[in-house]
Protein backbone atom coordinates (compact mmCIF):
# COMPACT_ATOMS: atom_id res chain seq x y z
CA UNK A 1 0.00 0.00 0.00
CA UNK A 2 1.52 3.50 -0.76
CA UNK A 3 2.33 5.46 1.96
CA UNK A 4 0.13 8.39 3.51
CA UNK A 5 3.10 10.70 3.46
CA UNK A 6 6.45 9.99 2.20
CA UNK A 7 9.53 11.94 2.21
CA UNK A 8 12.67 11.45 0.72
CA UNK A 9 15.79 13.44 0.37
CA UNK A 10 14.90 16.47 2.21
CA UNK A 11 17.02 19.56 2.51
CA UNK A 12 15.94 23.03 3.83
CA UNK A 13 18.30 25.91 4.51
CA UNK A 14 18.34 29.33 5.57
CA UNK A 15 21.48 30.99 4.80
CA UNK A 16 24.79 29.15 6.19
CA UNK A 17 22.13 27.44 8.34
CA UNK A 18 20.97 23.84 7.26
CA UNK A 19 18.01 22.76 9.32
CA UNK A 20 17.83 19.42 7.32
CA UNK A 21 20.23 17.57 5.08
CA UNK A 22 18.38 14.39 3.37
CA UNK A 23 15.90 13.63 5.89
CA UNK A 24 13.52 10.95 5.02
CA UNK A 25 10.38 9.98 6.23
CA UNK A 26 7.45 7.19 6.05
CA UNK A 27 3.87 7.38 7.33
CA UNK A 28 1.57 4.87 6.79
CA UNK A 29 -2.38 4.65 6.70
CA UNK A 30 -4.08 4.53 9.97
CA UNK A 31 -0.60 4.83 12.59
CA UNK A 32 -0.02 7.62 14.89
CA UNK A 33 3.50 8.77 14.03
CA UNK A 34 5.26 10.89 16.54
CA UNK A 35 8.03 13.40 15.55
CA UNK A 36 10.18 14.24 17.85
CA UNK A 37 13.70 16.37 18.32
CA UNK A 38 15.57 18.56 20.09
CA UNK A 39 15.01 22.50 20.54
CA UNK A 40 16.10 23.59 16.97
CA UNK A 41 16.42 20.18 15.33
CA UNK A 42 13.62 22.03 12.36
CA UNK A 43 10.15 19.96 13.86
CA UNK A 44 8.36 22.66 12.97
CA UNK A 45 10.06 23.45 9.68
CA UNK A 46 9.50 19.81 8.77
CA UNK A 47 5.48 20.22 9.19
CA UNK A 48 5.59 23.68 6.98
CA UNK A 49 6.86 21.81 4.12
CA UNK A 50 5.02 18.92 4.27
CA UNK A 51 2.02 21.28 4.70
CA UNK A 52 3.31 23.04 1.17
CA UNK A 53 4.41 26.02 3.29
CA UNK A 54 7.85 26.51 2.64
CA UNK A 55 9.92 24.88 -0.23
CA UNK A 56 12.72 22.63 0.13
CA UNK A 57 15.97 23.40 -1.23
CA UNK A 58 16.06 19.64 -2.34
CA UNK A 59 13.83 16.45 -1.99
CA UNK A 60 10.37 15.36 -2.32
CA UNK A 61 7.72 15.31 -0.39
CA UNK A 62 4.31 13.13 -1.84
CA UNK A 63 0.88 13.18 0.00
CA UNK A 64 -1.19 10.36 -0.85
CA UNK A 65 1.38 9.88 -3.80
CA UNK A 66 1.26 13.52 -5.07
CA UNK A 67 4.86 15.17 -4.89
CA UNK A 68 3.53 19.19 -3.51
CA UNK A 69 7.18 20.44 -3.81
CA UNK A 70 6.38 20.86 -7.78
CA UNK A 71 2.27 21.82 -7.02
CA UNK A 72 0.87 25.21 -7.95
CA UNK A 73 -1.18 26.51 -5.38
CA UNK A 74 -4.21 25.97 -7.19
CA UNK A 75 -2.86 22.19 -8.02
CA UNK A 76 -1.99 22.02 -3.90
CA UNK A 77 -6.10 22.75 -3.30
CA UNK A 78 -7.15 19.42 -3.53
CA UNK A 79 -4.47 18.22 -1.73
CA UNK A 80 -5.03 20.52 1.11
CA UNK A 81 -9.09 19.64 1.46
CA UNK A 82 -7.96 15.91 2.20
CA UNK A 83 -5.58 16.91 5.79
CA UNK A 84 -6.32 19.26 8.75
CA UNK A 85 -4.30 20.82 10.71
CA UNK A 86 -4.46 21.94 14.35
CA UNK A 87 -1.43 24.42 15.35
CA UNK A 88 0.18 24.29 18.89
CA UNK A 89 -1.80 28.08 19.99
CA UNK A 90 -5.03 26.86 18.21
CA UNK A 91 -4.56 29.78 15.49
CA UNK A 92 -8.06 30.75 16.07
CA UNK A 93 -9.73 33.65 14.61
CA UNK A 94 -10.49 35.40 18.01
CA UNK A 95 -13.46 37.74 16.16
CA UNK A 96 -15.34 34.92 15.44
CA UNK A 97 -16.90 32.15 17.82
CA UNK A 98 -15.63 28.43 17.82
CA UNK A 99 -18.86 27.41 15.61
CA UNK A 100 -18.10 30.50 12.94
CA UNK A 101 -14.11 29.08 13.17
CA UNK A 102 -15.15 25.32 12.62
CA UNK A 103 -17.46 26.48 9.60
CA UNK A 104 -14.91 28.74 7.72
CA UNK A 105 -13.41 25.05 5.81
CA UNK A 106 -16.38 24.54 5.20
CA UNK A 107 -17.97 27.75 3.65
CA UNK A 108 -14.48 27.68 1.06
CA UNK A 109 -14.57 24.31 0.08
CA UNK A 110 -18.80 23.13 0.47
CA UNK A 111 -21.52 24.44 -1.37
CA UNK A 112 -23.81 23.55 1.76
CA UNK A 113 -26.96 26.00 2.99
CA UNK A 114 -26.48 27.55 6.30
CA UNK A 115 -28.13 25.65 8.27
CA UNK A 116 -26.63 22.42 7.34
CA UNK A 117 -23.41 24.38 7.67
CA UNK A 118 -24.68 25.22 11.44
CA UNK A 119 -25.25 21.13 11.85
CA UNK A 120 -22.19 19.89 10.58
CA UNK A 121 -20.27 22.15 12.07
CA UNK A 122 -21.98 21.15 15.82
CA UNK A 123 -21.10 17.76 14.57
CA UNK A 124 -17.50 18.20 14.31
CA UNK A 125 -17.48 20.02 17.97
CA UNK A 126 -19.33 17.31 19.52
CA UNK A 127 -17.34 15.13 18.27
CA UNK A 128 -14.17 16.45 19.92
CA UNK A 129 -15.76 16.66 23.11
CA UNK A 130 -16.68 20.02 23.57
CA UNK A 131 -19.96 21.19 24.94
CA UNK A 132 -22.61 22.61 23.00
CA UNK A 133 -22.77 25.66 24.63
CA UNK A 134 -18.80 26.14 23.72
CA UNK A 135 -20.30 26.76 20.05
CA UNK A 136 -21.17 30.26 20.50
CA UNK A 137 -18.02 31.55 22.64
CA UNK A 138 -14.81 33.33 21.51
CA UNK A 139 -11.29 31.68 21.92
CA UNK A 140 -10.64 34.08 24.88
CA UNK A 141 -13.77 32.35 26.25
CA UNK A 142 -12.12 29.08 27.06
CA UNK A 143 -9.83 27.10 28.68
CA UNK A 144 -6.36 26.03 27.12
CA UNK A 145 -7.64 22.96 26.35
CA UNK A 146 -10.98 23.86 24.75
CA UNK A 147 -9.02 25.77 22.42
CA UNK A 148 -7.14 22.77 21.08
CA UNK A 149 -10.20 20.74 21.00
CA UNK A 150 -11.86 23.50 19.22
CA UNK A 151 -8.62 23.50 16.42
CA UNK A 152 -9.13 19.82 16.16
CA UNK A 153 -12.86 20.08 15.57
CA UNK A 154 -11.73 22.98 12.91
CA UNK A 155 -9.26 20.32 11.57
CA UNK A 156 -11.71 17.99 11.10
CA UNK A 157 -14.35 20.20 9.06
CA UNK A 158 -13.91 18.41 5.88
CA UNK A 159 -13.59 15.01 6.94
CA UNK A 160 -9.89 14.42 6.42
CA UNK A 161 -8.15 11.17 5.86
CA UNK A 162 -4.79 12.42 7.60
CA UNK A 163 -4.45 14.60 10.52
CA UNK A 164 -1.44 16.84 11.70
CA UNK A 165 -1.04 17.99 15.37
CA UNK A 166 1.47 20.28 16.55
CA UNK A 167 2.42 19.95 20.17
CA UNK A 168 -1.23 19.20 20.96
CA UNK A 169 -0.56 18.42 24.91
CA UNK A 170 1.37 21.53 24.79
CA UNK A 171 0.41 24.16 28.25
CA UNK A 172 -2.31 21.61 29.55
CA UNK A 173 -2.14 19.76 33.04
CA UNK A 174 -1.65 16.03 33.31
CA UNK A 175 -5.28 14.88 33.46
CA UNK A 176 -6.10 17.56 30.84
CA UNK A 177 -3.08 15.81 28.68
CA UNK A 178 -4.06 12.65 29.30
CA UNK A 179 -7.66 13.48 28.12
CA UNK A 180 -6.85 14.80 25.03
CA UNK A 181 -4.00 11.64 24.38
CA UNK A 182 -7.57 9.64 25.02
CA UNK A 183 -9.18 11.61 22.15
CA UNK A 184 -6.22 11.50 19.69
CA UNK A 185 -6.67 7.50 20.31
CA UNK A 186 -10.94 8.15 20.09
CA UNK A 187 -10.10 9.63 16.75
CA UNK A 188 -8.04 7.29 15.31
CA UNK A 189 -9.57 4.61 15.95
CA UNK A 190 -13.50 5.66 14.95
CA UNK A 191 -12.65 7.78 12.27
CA UNK A 192 -9.70 5.56 10.85
CA UNK A 193 -7.18 8.76 10.54
CA UNK A 194 -3.80 8.96 9.67
CA UNK A 195 -2.40 10.93 12.66
CA UNK A 196 0.80 12.82 12.51
CA UNK A 197 2.25 14.52 16.08
CA UNK A 198 4.60 16.59 16.93
CA UNK A 199 5.58 16.44 20.84
CA UNK A 200 7.74 16.34 23.06
CA UNK A 201 5.47 14.92 26.19
CA UNK A 202 7.24 11.57 27.06
CA UNK A 203 3.47 10.34 28.20
CA UNK A 204 1.66 11.55 24.81
CA UNK A 205 4.54 9.27 22.62
CA UNK A 206 4.41 5.67 24.50
CA UNK A 207 0.35 6.60 25.22
CA UNK A 208 -0.90 7.42 21.38
CA UNK A 209 2.31 6.90 18.66
CA UNK A 210 2.93 3.47 16.54
CA UNK A 211 5.88 4.40 15.39
CA UNK A 212 8.35 7.51 16.13
CA UNK A 213 10.51 9.60 14.26
CA UNK A 214 13.48 11.05 15.97
CA UNK A 215 15.10 14.48 14.49
CA UNK A 216 18.95 13.94 14.79
CA UNK A 217 21.97 15.60 13.15
CA UNK A 218 19.52 16.90 10.50
CA UNK A 219 17.67 13.67 9.65
CA UNK A 220 15.43 11.31 10.90
CA UNK A 221 15.75 7.87 12.33
CA UNK A 222 12.41 6.41 13.03
CA UNK A 223 10.67 3.16 14.17
CA UNK A 224 8.84 1.17 16.77
CA UNK A 225 9.15 2.57 20.09
CA UNK A 226 10.95 -0.55 21.40
CA UNK A 227 13.12 0.01 18.96
CA UNK A 228 13.74 3.65 18.88
CA UNK A 229 14.60 3.43 23.11
CA UNK A 230 17.13 0.74 22.07
CA UNK A 231 18.68 2.86 19.65
CA UNK A 232 22.63 4.31 20.47
CA UNK A 233 22.51 7.85 19.33
CA UNK A 234 23.04 9.75 22.06
CA UNK A 235 20.11 11.79 22.40
CA UNK A 236 17.83 9.46 21.70
CA UNK A 237 19.09 7.69 24.50
CA UNK A 238 19.23 11.28 26.81
CA UNK A 239 16.00 11.41 25.79
CA UNK A 240 14.37 8.36 25.96
CA UNK A 241 16.32 7.02 29.22
CA UNK A 242 16.22 10.27 31.71
CA UNK A 243 14.50 9.90 35.24
CA UNK A 244 10.94 10.96 33.47
CA UNK A 245 11.00 8.09 30.87
CA UNK A 246 12.25 5.23 33.03
CA UNK A 247 9.20 4.04 33.98
CA UNK A 248 7.59 4.80 30.27
CA UNK A 249 9.90 2.50 28.80
CA UNK A 250 9.94 -0.39 31.41
CA UNK A 251 6.37 -0.38 30.61
CA UNK A 252 6.99 -0.52 26.84
CA UNK A 253 9.13 -3.26 27.67
CA UNK A 254 6.79 -5.36 29.82
CA UNK A 255 8.15 -4.82 32.79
Amino acid sequence: MEPVVEVRGLVNRFGAQVVHDGLDMQIEADEVFGIVGGSGSGKSVLLRTILGLQRPVAGTVRIHGSDITRLTEAQLRPIKARYGVAFQSGALYTGLTVLQNVQLPMIEHLSLPADALEGLALLKIRLVGLPEDAALKYPAQLSGGMVKRAAVARALALDPELLFLDEPTSGLDPVSAAAFDDLVLYLQQHLKLTIVMITHDLDSIFRTCNRVGVIVDRRMISGTLERIVDDPNPWIQAYFHGERARARIGAAHGA
